[in-house]
């Protein structure tokens, strides 16, 4: 299938949010990897709360928060329940973390790669957009991408189908019509790969870890271990 545009998830696709847990370490010695690993489980829940609590809204969410609010109220809440130290200055080191998070050696390849192809290149992301903003100027790739897009602007996370639907509109307002199935999305989150599925994206899931899929939802269209992986769908020689 040819498609016209590729779009990735941000956090856990592009950018490795359990880099963060070196820090973490250095400074909680013996708790990084708890805090790492709790500080993104409530993340993620935060934000389906807050979508799942006001949905479809035509003004999005009145319960909604800032993605970088968001995570910082995770974190003070893993620390919490950590019982560990959860004063500013520890709560800054952190969050500056997400400003600069670690990205996947293969990304700035395989982006260049596919947008020399003449396929366009995007961000899809719950991110906010100075956090998105930050870490991609970090990771050097913002000549790689043609658009990054956050739900910011519809005040639903994603798995909402209005975060999807950014999709679309941002591609039309360039002039470009693409039916959903032509866009190829990019996901190591296998919820955020079922949302973009039943929204009727083609599906490309990221599973770095030999995971094994949820039990619900459509299978992902395609699935690799790497983003090298995309670009053999995509028939680009690597």
């Amino acid at each position: 299938m040819p498609f016209k545009a590729v779009v990735f998830d941000a956090y856990g696709t592009l950018f490795n949010v359990y880099a963060i847990q070196a820090l973490a370490e250095t400074t909680f010695h013996g708790h990084g990897s708890a805090i790492a690993v709790l500080w993104r489980d409530k993340q993620i829940e935060y934000t389906r709360l807050i979508t799942q609590s006001d949905p479809h809204n035509p003004e999005g969410s009145q319960y909604y928060l800032p993605f970088r609010e968001i995570t910082e109220r995770a974190l003070k809440f893993a620390l919490k329940r950590l019982k560990l130290n959860d004063e500013p200055s520890n709560i800054d080191a952190l969050m500056g973390q997400y400003d600069q998070l670690t990205p996947f050696p293969e990304n700035q390849s395989v982006l260049q790669q596919i947008k020399a192809s003449g396929i366009t290149t995007a961000i899809l992301s719950n991110g906010s957009p100075d956090m998105l903003a930050s870490a991609v100027q970090s990771a050097g790739m913002g000549n790689d991408l043609d658009h990054v897009l956050s739900v910011d602007t519809v005040r639903l996370f994603k798995t909402a189908p209005e975060s999807y639907a950014l999709v679309e509109k941002t591609l039309l307002s360039q002039g470009m019509t693409v039916d959903k199935n032509e866009v190829l999305f990019v996901s190591s989150n296998a919820w955020d790969i079922i949302g973009a599925g039943w929204f009727g994206f083609t599906t490309f899931w990221v599973n770095r870890q030999d995971l094994p899929f949820e039990t619900i939802g459509a299978q992902p269209h395609y699935v690799g271990s790497n983003l090298n992986d995309v670009l053999a769908v995509l028939n680009i020689s690597g």
